[in-house]
């Protein structure tokens, strides 16, 4: 056991932290080996995911005494704290400085990275070399700071952290239920699905969404329907309007999401976690989340899929009314520019449509790159409105269940197709 077992995932980042941990409980071993202390380990990541936990963590199994910097004072007296925490620090034998939210000791951007804190913690590491001094740092944006702080000889090692995904996220949701009172039926690989790049905090969140749904029921236990009802609310901004809608207009949405779907679903089958025509009032789309396993690979038929399930939408819409989408702009828009990159980046139709300079290139390199995107995007509609015709009862079944549901999970979308099917 070690103080790294609370941090649920992230096996390859805590095996190399214990690693630098195993340097500092035993450094005399490493100095026989001609090993010398290494300088610091920065940790960067998005907001939320554990990089603090993880510090502490590292913090705790090196048996190190700590001193934490956090700014928490203006400017000039903050650079004075630093300067003094690092003065101290050298005092002792064995310390561990932990900057927390590194990139937040000044409001500098990526394009303005000389202030003076980062100067002064440059300073501060320099000083220290040749000391027993350890820097740990954790930072969201490694953009906002200096490449000089960030190099070899100040930061030894910078390990980027993600979002839990897969089996670690699944493992988070389970624990953060476990600390709930909840029905047994709670999925917890749907929720890993639909909360797929998301923090920790994030996932925490919507748990604790669903009991406060629970509690304001007057129910005892959080149920499958209460996290899911969190998700839609917190993470996909669609919660059920408390006016009922429109039931031609609900419609409307609900054959345009079904659209999507059943492309996805024909196409890559298994490939929809979600789909709702829940909303705010007044918005107009409904959510379709589209998610490919772990192990999928980006290819030109993997590009040409999602083109056409961007265009399910709109070619639902067409075969079931005969009418023109009006609400699939950003579905158009989204596959115009997948195929533009295919066409300009890749070379897949030719040299004659790679633009260059807008000042050099002729005018009929341009005409035929506009020719060729919209060939294509008039091939692709083809295709996916062939699909929703030759799968019109499954576009159905799926319209009826929306309009019933408001939202439909994979594994409900998946009786649906399989019942279709037969």
């Amino acid at each position: 056991m070690n103080y790294f077992d609370k941090v649920i995932g992230y096996a390859d980042i805590k095996a190399e932290l214990i690693r630098f941990c195993d340097v500092l409980k035993n450094l005399d071993r490493y100095k026989k080996l001609g090993v010398t202390l290494p300088r610091g380990i920065l940790l960067c990541g998005e907001p939320g995911i554990g990089k603090t936990l993880m510090a502490n963590c590292f913090i705790q199994e090196s048996g190190c005494k700590a001193y934490l910097i956090r700014k928490d004072k203006p400017d000039g007296d903050f650079v004075n704290e630093i300067c003094n925490v690092f003065e101290n620090a050298k005092k002792e034998s064995n310390v561990i400085v932990f900057l927390d939210d590194l990139d937040k000791f000044a409001n500098e951007d990526q394009y303005h990275k000389d202030a003076e804190e980062y100067v002064a913690v440059q300073s501060c590491i320099d000083d220290c070399k040749n000391s027993g001094v350890f820097v740990l740092a954790t930072a969201n944006d490694r953009d906002c700071l200096p490449s000089s702080l960030t190099r070899a000889g100040r930061f030894d090692k910078v390990i980027e952290m993600q979002s839990p995904e897969g089996e670690d996220s699944k493992r988070i949701i389970e624990y953060y239920l476990s600390q709930k009172q909840v029905l047994g039926d709670i999925d917890a690989e749907e929720i890993s699905r639909l909360m797929k790049g998301h923090s920790c905090a994030e996932l925490e969140m919507v748990i604790n969404e669903a009991g406060i749904y629970a509690g304001y029921d007057q129910r005892e236990k959080i149920e499958q329907k209460d996290i899911l009802k969190a998700c839609m609310r917190m993470i996909f901004a669609s919660p059920e309007t408390i006016e009922e809608n429109n039931s031609s207009y609900l419609r409307n949405i609900a054959i345009h999401e079904a659209g999507h779907v059943v492309v996805s679903e024909i196409l890559e089958p298994g490939s929809v976690s979600l789909v709702s025509v829940c909303r705010y009032s007044g918005a107009r789309e409904g959510v379709s989340v589209i998610q490919r396993p772990e192990n999928f690979n980006i290819s030109h038929r993997a590009q040409e899929n999602e083109v056409m399930i961007k265009l399910g939408g709109k070619a639902a819409t067409e075969v079931v009314y005969g009418l023109v989408d009006l609400g699939c702009s950003s579905d158009i828009h989204r596959a115009y520019s997948i195929i533009a990159q295919v066409v300009e980046n890749c070379c897949l139709y030719g040299f004659d449509t790679i633009a260059g300079s807008k000042f050099t290139t002729s005018g009929y390199v341009l005409e035929k790159k506009d020719r060729t995107i919209a060939q294509e995007m008039e091939r692709y509609y083809r295709q996916a409105k062939q699909i929703i015709a030759e799968n019109r009862e499954l576009l159905d079944t799926l319209t009826r269940e929306l309009m019933e549901k408001k939202t439909l999970t994979y594994r409900e979308i998946k009786i649906i197709r399989e019942k279709v099917s037969r």
